[in-house]
């Protein structure tokens, strides 16, 4: 019994870190809303929406704006954390994780660290 509560403890223990090991397309991102996750493809179109509230910059992956799959959002205020990814970023495969949320029926992730954001 108490080698078996081991392997349970060990499996909770490791769970959050396969979770985070797949990675997902932008098509697969719908399925996945509520869950975090890391969702890899090329940037198709990229956006610093600089007069806009908020300031946010836009990656949308897989297929450019308006047709976008995903898009990854930077706002204004974690900007400086990321430099220009509009521009360093355009046409490269990249991988953001973290919460799966939907805006305006699309699936997004917003990145607040550059760690949540990897170059590949």
């Amino acid at each position: 019994m108490r080698s078996m509560k081991r392997t349970i403890a060990a499996l909770i223990a490791i769970w959050p870190i396969a979770a985070w090991a797949a990675s997902l397309t932008p098509e697969d991102a719908p399925n996945h809303v509520g869950e975090t996750a890391t969702v890899c493809g090329t940037v198709a179109s990229a956006n610093y929406a600089a007069r806009t509230r908020g300031e946010p910059t836009f990656l949308n992956l897989g297929k450019p704006y308006p047709n976008h799959i995903f898009t990854a959002v930077i706002w204004g205020s974690d900007r400086p954390k990321f430099g220009t990814p509009e521009t360093s970023l355009l046409g490269k495969l990249v991988c953001t994780t973290g919460v799966i949320k939907l805006f305006r029926g699309r699936p997004e992730i917003i990145l607040r660290n550059p760690n949540q954001l990897t170059q590949k």
